[in-house]
C-alpha cells in the first residue's frame, strides 16, 4: 500500500511539473518559480501534504543538484577556465563585493549571525546561469559583443562555487576553524588536482570514458560521477563540486556527447530539487520575511545592473551594451537555492529558507524584464534629456562569442 501511495504522489508530482513547465515555455518564462510554488502547495502548510514520497522526492533533489553542476562542468575546458581567470577575474571580484556585501548586511542587520550571513552573502551572489542563458536566446542576443562578458562572469561565479560550496559546507555543519580550513584545503586541492589533470591528461581520460554506445557513455559518466560526489561529501567537501570537477575533467566529444545524453536527465531532476526546497518552507513564512526580501531584491538588482555595466565598460563594450549587460545578470535561481538548502538541511536560522524562497521568486520573474527592457528604459529617458548618441559597437557580432556554450545550460530548455 506504502508503495502504491509513493507511486501516486510522486507521479503527480513529475505530472505537475511537466504541465507547468509547458506553460512556462509558452509565456517564454522560466519554470524555476512555478517549481518552487509547486513546492510550496505540496508541503507541510500547503494545499495537498506528501507523506509517503518525501524521502524519495529527497534523494531526486540531492541528485539534481548533483546533474546540474555536472553539467555547468561539462560547458567548460580547464583552458578555457584559466583563461577566464586571468582576462576578468576584476569583474569576479566587483561582483562579489557588490552583490556579496548586501546579502551579507542583510542578514547581520536580522540578527542572524556570521554563518547565516555567509549563507546569505552567496544567495545574493551568484546569478542564475540557466535563467540568463535562456533570455539571451530568447532575446536573440548571443551574438551581440556585450554578451561575452556577461558570460566571463558568471563563469568566475561558477569558479567561486569550487572554492565557497566548501566553506559553507564546513560553516553550516558546525565544523571549527581547525576543521574548516582542512576541509577548504582538501577541496582547493582537488580543484587543482583535477584542473592539473584535464590540462595534461584531458583527452586520455575523454578516451577512457568514450564510447559509441548511448547506453555505455551514460552509465560511465552519470556513474563516475555520483561516485566522485559521494567520496567529496564523505570528505566533508560539498557534493555538487565534486560533481563540477568530473564535468571539468571531460572534454571534446565526449563532453558533448554526455551533455545531450543528460539534458534530459538533468531537468527532471533540478526541477524536483526545487520542489524538494518548496517542500521544506511552510508558505506561512513567507509573508513575515517578504518585506525584507523586496528590500533586499532591490538592492542587489540595481548592484547587478551596476556590475555589468562596469564589466562592460572595462571592455570597451557601448553604453547601450552596457546597460543590456547589467540587466541580464540580475536573474538569480538554481545556485541560491542549492546554497539556501545547505542552511535549511542543517538547521541554520528558520527564516533563511523562506527569505530565500522568496528573493529568488522575485528575481527569477523581474530578471527577464531587466534584461528586456532595462536598456530601452535608459535610452528613453537620455533621450528625454537630450544626452543619446548612437553608437556603432552595439551591433552583434557576426561569430559565436568564445566560451558561449552555457545557452543550453537552461532548466527545462
Amino acid at each position: 500500500m506504502h508503495s502504491a501511495v509513493l507511486l501516486i504522489e510522486f507521479g503527480a508530482i513529475i505530472l505537475s511539473l511537466g504541465l507547468l513547465g509547458r506553460a512556462a515555455a509558452r509565456l517564454r518564462f522560466s519554470p524555476i518559480p512555478l517549481y518552487l510554488l509547486a513546492g510550496l502547495a505540496f508541503g507541510e502548510g500547503g494545499l495537498l501534504p506528501l507523506g509517503a514520497s518525501e524521502e524519495f522526492v529527497a534523494t531526486g533533489a540531492e541528485i539534481g543538484v548533483i546533474l546540474l553542476l555536472l553539467m555547468l562542468g561539462l560547458e567548460y575546458t580547464a583552458g578555457d577556465l584559466v583563461s577566464n581567470l586571468k582576462a576578468h577575474y576584476p569583474a569576479g571580484l566587483v561582483d562579489f563585493t557588490c552583490n556579496a556585501l548586501p546579502g551579507a548586511a542583510a542578514a547581520l542587520l536580522l540578527g542572524w549571525g556570521p554563518v547565516a550571513a555567509v549563507v546569505l552573502a552567496g544567495v545574493t551572489w551568484i546569478s542564475s546561469s540557466g535563467v540568463i542563458a535562456k533570455v539571451l536566446g530568447d532575446l536573440g542576443r548571443v551574438g551581440n559583443r556585450e554578451t561575452p562578458v556577461i558570460l566571463s562572469i558568471l563563469v568566475l561565479e561558477d569558479l567561486a562555487m569550487a572554492v565557497y560550496l566548501p566553506i559553507v559546507t564546513a560553516l553550516v555543519a558546525g565544523a571549527g576553524l581547525a576543521a574548516g580550513s582542512v576541509t577548504l584545503a582538501i577541496a582547493l586541492a582537488a580543484a587543482g588536482l583535477v584542473l592539473f589533470v584535464a590540462l595534461r591528461f584531458g583527452r586520455v581520460i575523454s578516451r577512457f570514458v568514450s564510447s559509441d554506445d548511448p547506453e555505455k557513455l551514460l552509465l560511465v559518466v552519470l556513474g563516475l560521477t555520483i561516485l566522485v560526489a559521494g567520496i567529496a561529501q564523505q570528505l566533508q567537501v560539498s557534493a555538487a563540486v565534486g560533481a563540477f570537477l568530473v564535468g571539468i575533467a571531460l572534454s571534446g566529444e565526449v563532453a558533448e556527447g554526455a551533455h545531450t545524453l543528460l539534458s534530459p536527465l538533468r531537468d527532471l531532476f533540478a526541477a524536483v530539487f526545487f520542489v524538494f526546497f518548496g517542500l521544506h518552507t511552510d508558505p506561512a513564512s513567507i509573508p513575515p520575511v517578504l518585506l525584507p526580501a523586496l528590500a533586499l531584491a532591490a538592492v542587489t538588482a540595481v548592484t547587478k545592473i551596476a556590475t555589468g555595466y562596469w564589466a562592460a565598460r572595462r571592455a570597451g563594450i557601448s553604453v547601450k551594451g552596457r546597460w543590456r549587460a547589467g540587466g541580464a545578470l540580475v536573474a538569480r535561481g538554481e545556485f541560491s537555492i542549492v546554497i539556501a538548502g545547505l542552511a535549511v538541511t542543517a538547521g541554520i536560522e528558520p527564516s533563511l529558507g523562506p527569505l530565500a524562497t522568496a528573493y529568488v521568486l522575485l528575481l527569477v520573474v523581474l530578471g527577464p524584464l531587466t534584461a528586456r527592457y532595462t536598456e530601452p528604459l535608459i535610452a528613453r529617458l537620455t533621450t528625454r534629456s537630450g544626452r543619446v548618441r548612437p553608437d556603432h559597437r552595439d551591433a552583434p557580432v557576426p561569430t559565436e562569442p568564445e566560451g558561449d556554450t552555457r545557452a543550453q545550460t537552461a532548466v527545462g530548455d
